[in-house]
């Protein structure tokens, strides 16, 4: 089994980066959730919202190519980049650098 390295990092004020081993083919939502970091999902990681919504700062040759469904959720995310993917779409392929956009924006956080 192949294992990369995710290194999250935080739009939130007081929270330190962290660096997290995952296996290919898990999901960033599936490691962050796994290890504490919180972030959002309210379709539960299956492509049907945009709250999973993240900045992908270095590694994002390493993911699997964007799908349309994916592009339109993005299109609806607070404040989306050239940088912008889904969580739950980002299978890893190779060591990643996210920023997990500011969590307490979400309504019922």
């Amino acid at each position: 089994m192949k294992v990369f390295t995710v290194q999250f990092e935080f739009e939130q004020p007081g929270l330190e980066p962290k660096t997290i081993v995952g296996a290919a083919g898990e999901s960033v939502l599936e490691i962050a959730l796994e290890n504490g970091i919180e972030l959002q999902h309210n379709c539960g990681g299956v492509c049907g919202c945009s709250t999973c919504h993240i900045y992908v700062l270095q590694g994002i040759e390493t993911l699997p190519e964007i799908s349309e469904k994916e592009e339109d959720f993005i299109d609806r995310a607070v404040n989306p980049r050239v940088e912008s993917r889904l969580a739950c779409q980002c299978e890893l392929g190779g060591n990643l650098r996210v920023k997990l956009p500011d969590q307490t924006q979400f309504l019922g956080h």
